[in-house]
């Protein structure tokens, strides 16, 4: 397991902002073997049965713990609720039907990258896989979904270190923005 550090690149109230920075990242990144990991917290029966739609066999667990229900155990999620769903190593394709699926629960989405790219004009080396994620927070500003908001979060994580600041700079600057300020660290 290692750390990154997650830098919020962008907060906007209007998700297809969002989206539109996050495709312009994705674009920026090695995505050969990229996966998308999803999670969530679901309040609404509309949103399960959306999101069972887009997730097929979603695991799943009362917010108030296991023992409470989870799919592990067979129980029906809307008699639960709520419910924190995580789904990992899918497909990046399964990302932006999610987003449309939760609606206006908290979420948060991390394409699990193969790397950053070298940028030698602004005197970035390439960053590995161990250390190249972006997360899209929805309806929260923090990776962990604390901070429950109307906005929407993009963050970039990359190595720690000096280097970190030019490449989140770098990063933002690609979707015409600048850092935020927020820096997160996220065990991975």
């Amino acid at each position: 397991m290692s750390n990154s550090e997650a830098a919020a690149v962008l907060t906007t109230p209007d998700l297809a902002e969002a989206l539109r920075a996050v495709r312009t990242l994705l674009a920026v990144a090695d995505i050969r073997g990229a996966e998308v990991d999803l999670e969530a917290t679901i309040h609404s029966p509309e949103v399960v049965g959306r999101v069972k739609e887009v997730l097929p066999g979603l695991q799943w667990w009362a917010v108030e713990g296991k023992e409470k229900g989870s799919s592990e155990a067979g129980d029906d999620p809307v008699a639960c609720l709520p419910i924190t769903v995580f789904d990992w190593c899918r497909p990046l394709d399964r990302a932006e039907p999610f987003i449309a699926a939760v609606a206006d629960s908290t979420a948060a989405v991390r394409w699990d990258l193969d790397g950053w790219p070298e940028v030698p004009e602004a005197g970035l080396e390439a960053v590995s896989q161990k250390f190249a994620y972006l997360t899209l927070s929805v309806n929260s500003r923090d990776l962990f979904q604390d901070e429950p908001s109307r906005d929407h979060t993009v963050h970039v994580h990359t190595r720690g270190g000096d280097a970190h600041a030019a490449r989140v700079a770098w990063l933002a600057a690609c979707i015409g923005s600048t850092p935020t300020g927020r820096v997160e660290s996220s065990s991975l």
